[in-house]
């Protein structure tokens, strides 16, 4: 297996240089982690992409939840996404649900299409929300530019729901399977060895990179104990 990506949530300039000098392989920029993330300012976008020259990750996502909204939120973070695009933004986060718990595939194509046909993306936490996971993958299975699932395999985190993700990771040449699997949500370091062995090679990090509490700036040192965990 190759070197496991380190994935680590920034707000800013400040966050995105420490994850980086950190050794964190990929960055997922978002504003207010109090709501799970939503989209970023095209500013910090644009001060980040400048400051850090790793892959950044944009959230798509303006209220906290798994739904789009309405006709006219969708619109307005359709707008968003063609802004991130056109200032360089090529990989993004995102993923809706109904109000049954499959996934919006409506919403979801119409942000695809809103950020090119290049850029590639993250089906975000709420597949662990969905009625159905192997729905919501079969579902989603022809999307263009999906890449990736952020999932922690259960809505409560990684504790409950490592069997899941080890059980999913098997299964990866099946359709609906074949995006990487990115772990994050309760991840701590005494489920890395579990996550390794099972071939998982994706973790994603939010408050395990500030120590000191989730308003604290992102630890390089945190992080780079992180880095060392996955192996260096």
């Amino acid at each position: 297996m190759s070197r496991p990506i380190l994935e680590v949530i920034a707000l800013d300039v400040e966050d995105a240089v420490a994850a980086q000098a950190g050794g964190a392989d990929r960055l997922e920029l978002v504003s207010d982690m109090a709501a799970d993330g939503l989209t970023p300012a095209l500013e910090t976008f644009a001060a980040v992409r400048a400051a850090v020259d790793i892959p950044l990750r944009v959230m798509l996502r303006a209220t906290d939840g798994f739904s789009a909204g309405g006709a006219a939120a969708l619109d307005a973070l359709c707008a968003d996404a063609r802004a991130l695009a056109a200032e360089g933004a090529d990989e993004f986060v995102l993923g809706f649900l109904t109000d049954d718990g499959r996934a919006d595939l409506p919403a979801v194509a119409r942000l695809a299409e809103a950020v090119g046909p290049r850029a590639r993306w993250t089906f975000h936490r709420a597949i662990d929300r969905a009625a159905d996971r192997d729905a919501v993958r079969k579902q989603l299975a022809d999307q263009p530019g999906l890449d990736t699932y952020l999932t922690a395999g259960s809505p409560s985190g990684v504790d409950d729901g490592l069997a899941t993700l080890v059980t999913e990771a098997a299964r990866g040449d099946e359709p609906g399977y074949e995006p990487r699997i990115l772990v994050g949500g309760g991840l701590q370091l005494k489920h890395v060895p579990v996550l390794l062995d099972a071939g998982i090679s994706a973790f994603h990090i939010g408050g395990a990179a500030r120590p000191a509490g989730w308003a604290a700036p992102v630890s390089a040192a945190a992080v780079g104990v992180w880095r060392e965990a996955l192996g260096g």
